[in-house]
């Protein structure tokens, strides 16, 4: 350790952001090594800014260390110049908290939360020491995890990584290492102890499992390759919200992260069922936190790492039951000790005064909102269920609440899109501008800024999308064009997303396994840190899936039949594929489904999950 804590500090004045490297901050945990029988190297495949604001992160890492005989440590992607320093000073990937290499870990973990950040597994991997395949890293450890959203279709990296965690990890993250613990004094085989791993609900062993194509490349079954493993294998779910384990500290960074605050959990799931958003699907079913519990957590985080701002995390906070009685309690407090209290992830049919109020900018610097597309018909196509009423009645009370900033998200390319829907997105930028003069001077802004920005739809696993084409980069171009020929106002501003990107993320998104030998390609070309616009070299991908044979418009321009086998169809996230269908057809005929508040829809989760709304036995 000492002589890479050495190397490493003759280095840090060569690189930017050092704080990034050293770790020991406020919060961090250190063992002995001596009394820790299971290490943990918990990896987040982006750099320490982004990686620092993830919440499961958070978690997991406080529950693991939880335990005095395991030690869960943080590892992050080096930004490039880093990186280069210590290739060219021979030292390997290591851990924050210990600096001790993670190739001589128990366990190394990596979060999947964006497609885009697969090169980044590989170059860590090396970075580390250790060989990229799996089936070329012999001996019991490290054994090679992934989780987190991206494991729903996890075929594309599947040949990197030795099993994968499906669903939500703090039940099955303490199961596997205290099989591990169990199994290691006997000094199993890695097959022997994954061959244990894989009886685990929620646990997923990629290479038990073999894949036979068609000759039109579809994929024709996905069957296990020993007895014991199940031939679906479902996510886990934590049926009891409240008494599940949530950290009373974080650790407070040197240096400044994206999110960069305490964040209370409010609830998991969503009621809402919008046809495009995989979130809301494999986060199902919809539970909730009791009130006292998010009170309790939020007091405890604030004191201990001494934050001024706490976020009230979830997928749409507003649909809390108790939401109002919620912001009355928590208001009493951060009132109180001057702290800011944020609610990301409102709904616009859910706004209120009493929201708006309790919005963190004081300075009234703009809202934000996603009606995702521009026409009512369009809006239902998506089951967005928001009408243009309810987006002029929000932005109204915010224009005579004092802002005058509001930026809106949609997407281009949705199913059945029109170029009346594309055209659509600028008349209700225009629609907004002229509200905004409709109020009394004395109570509006000095000035108005509608910002509209587009990304391009990519359909994903486990919605009713995942049969959708993404329309061709092409098409985008003219209807990204389209809004900008029908921008009225210089109070309107308009920004879009690249395609490539959005390309590559639809490739991956839906992928099989043959796209493994691309992405290692991609890699040894030099692609990683794909996500950050200065990194990505689309010129390098398309080199990689040439190379490799591979026909990107099979995986991203092609419409599924409703039977086609899905390279994720042994994966079970809970919501039925009959459910995704029935949806997916409503779709094509413009209509919408109730949200779960309103009635269960059978979305074939059954109650016994603890979900608030389930009714399905």
């Amino acid at each position: 350790m000492q002589e890479i804590q050495r190397k490493i500090e003759r280095l840090l004045l060569k690189t930017q952001k050092p704080a990034r490297y050293i770790g020991g901050e406020p919060g961090s945990v250190i063992k002995d090594r001596d009394k820790v029988d299971v290490r943990f190297a918990f990896c987040f495949p982006d750099v320490y800014d982004v990686g620092m604001s993830h919440l499961g992160m958070k978690i997991l890492y406080g529950l693991k260390n939880a335990r005095e005989n395991w030690w869960c440590e943080r590892v992050f992607m080096p930004e490039k110049d880093f990186e280069q320093q210590m290739r060219d000073n021979d030292i390997p990937l290591y851990a924050l908290e210990s600096l001790d290499p993670i190739r001589d870990f128990d366990f190394i973990g990596f979060t999947l939360q964006y497609e885009l950040s697969y090169t980044n597994v590989l170059e860590m991997l090396d970075l580390a020491g250790l060989p990229v395949y799996a089936r070329d890293r012999k001996g019991l450890a490290p054994i090679v995890v992934g989780g987190g959203p991206c494991v729903c279709d996890p075929e594309p990296i599947a040949d990197f990584f030795d099993l994968f965690i499906l669903g939500e990890g703090e039940e099955v993250n303490v199961e596997l290492m205290e099989l591990y613990e169990r199994m290691k004094p006997q000094k199993p085989t890695k097959e022997e102890f994954l061959a244990e791993a894989a009886k685990i609900e929620g646990i997923y062993v990629p290479s038990f499992y073999d894949v036979s194509y068609n000759e039109d490349g579809t994929v024709r079954e996905i069957v296990p390759t020993r007895e014991g493993v199940p031939p679906r294998v479902r996510k886990r779910v934590i049926r009891d919200f409240d008494s599940v384990y949530y950290p009373d500290s974080f650790v407070v960074p040197f240096t400044s992260i994206v999110h960069d605050r305490a964040v209370v959990e409010v609830l998991r799931g969503c009621i809402r069922g919008c046809r495009f958003c995989q979130a809301g699907f494999i986060y199902r079913p919809f539970r909730e936190k009791n009130i006292d519990t998010i009170e309790r957590q939020t007091k405890c985080l604030c004191e201990q790492t001494g934050y001024e701002q706490v976020s009230l995390s979830s997928l749409s906070t507003s649909d809390h039951t108790q939401i109002e009685k919620l912001l009355g309690k928590l208001a009493d407090y951060t009132d109180k000790e001057n702290i800011n209290l944020s609610l990301p992830s409102l709904r616009i049919d859910s706004f209120s005064e009493e929201l708006l109020e309790r919005i963190a900018s004081v300075r009234k610097s703009g809202l934000t909102f996603a009606p995702e597309a521009g026409t009512q018909r369009l809006r239902d196509v998506i089951n967005k269920n928001i009408t243009e009423e309810e987006i002029m009645h929000t932005c109204r009370m915010a224009f005579e609440a004092g802002y005058g900033t509001v930026k809106l998200y949609f997407m281009l390319g949705l199913p059945d899109e029109r170029d009346e829907d594309v055209i659509g997105i600028a008349e209700l930028a225009q629609r907004i501008v002229e509200l905004y003069y409709e109020v009394p001077k004395e109570q509006r802004a000095a000035t108005i800024q509608v910002s509209l920005s587009t990304a391009t739809f990519v359909p994903k696993p486990f919605t009713p999308f995942e049969f959708e084409p993404q329309v061709p980069p092409e098409e985008i171009d003219r209807r990204q064009k389209l809004i900008m020929d029908n921008i009225r106002s210089k109070k309107i501003k308009f920004s879009y997303h690249q395609q490539p990107v959005s390309m590559l993320e639809a490739v991956l998104a839906r992928g099989d396994r043959r796209l493994c030998g691309a992405i290692y390609t991609a890699w040894k070309k030099g692609c990683t840190l794909d996500s950050w616009d200065e990194h990505f070299r689309p010129d390098l991908w398309d080199e990689a899936f040439t190379e490799c044979g591979i026909d990107r418009s099979f995986y991203a321009n092609r419409t599924r039949s409703y039977d086609e086998v899905m390279p994720w169809s042994h994966l079970d996230y809970l919501v039925s594929h009959d459910f995704f269908v029935r949806e997916n057809k409503k779709a094509h005929e413009a209509v919408t489904t109730r949200n779960c508040a309103e009635g269960c829809s059978a979305c074939g989760i059954s109650k016994s999950y603890g979900g608030t709304y389930c009714k399905v036995e």
